[in-house]
């Protein structure tokens, strides 16, 4: 996801066993559900719509079709549109790349429908948080940030999945069994670990609170496991 002053874009899991030492494993589990398919709708998404931003444009119509921009309410479907489409074909590549790295183990522990409402509602927090955000700096005294003019990207939400793969994965989920660490300070650590994660990712017209913000609430969520589905015996899967 990438800031959109120049009006560019925003910048195995192995199969669950059954519980009791039973080899019955009947029902069907969230890989059998979602497996890769969903990040696969996501790749064909993608292409589409950038497709039809090249005909826009070169037809010169819909400027805004796909341009998250301020006042919100001018253009609200931008809010969704804006998460699926991209500012050139390196930022589509980079982002579809991320995506199938960071998407494909979140895709494999929960249901389609899930990870679909997952992407688009990160993807739309983190681009209204970037617009928002900045515009409320901008009117705050001995500040000097720039209100952003747009954005667009998927970028926002490919950082909820990555931070949900953080902070759901054995590892953490183990830790976390072991050891009661207080709500607010997995909340501190959090913020520190979006804010590590966000200025390693910084670049010249990037939405930097567009990617804390996506970062950040996966971490959340990933931490709450929204995404999982137990299984007929009461399992969960980890990613």
């Amino acid at each position: 996801m990438v800031n959109g002053s120049s009006r560019s874009g925003y910048g195995s899991q192995p199969r669950a066993g059954t519980g009791g030492g039973s080899r019955s494993g009947r029902g069907s589990t969230p890989s059998d559900e979602g497996s890769s398919g969903p990040v696969f709708e996501l790749l064909v998404v993608f292409v589409a719509v950038f497709v039809v931003q090249g005909v826009t444009e070169i037809l010169g119509i819909m400027v805004g079709l796909f341009v998250l921009a301020p006042p919100l309410t001018t253009n609200p479907w931008t809010i969704i549109s804006s998460v699926y489409a991209h500012g050139g074909l390196g930022h589509l590549v980079s982002n579809s790349l991320a995506l199938i790295i960071f998407g494909w183990p979140v895709a494999r522990a929960t249901t389609r429908l899930r990870f679909h409402t997952f992407f688009a509602v990160t993807g739309a927090v983190a681009g209204v948080s970037q617009i928002v955000l900045t515009d409320v700096a901008a009117s705050l005294p001995f500040i000097a940030v720039t209100p952003t003019e747009g954005v667009i990207g998927a970028s926002g939400a490919v950082f909820a999945l990555f931070g949900y793969l953080v902070a759901s994965n054995r590892l953490s989920a183990s830790l976390a069994s072991f050891v009661d660490v207080p709500r607010w300070l997995s909340i501190l650590v959090f913020l520190g670990l979006a804010t590590a994660v966000t200025i390693a990712t910084g670049a010249p017209g990037v939405a930097l609170l567009a990617h804390f913000t996506g970062f950040f609430v996966g971490l959340l969520a990933g931490r709450a496991r929204v995404l999982h589905v137990g299984s007929q015996t009461g399992s969960k899967r980890s990613v």
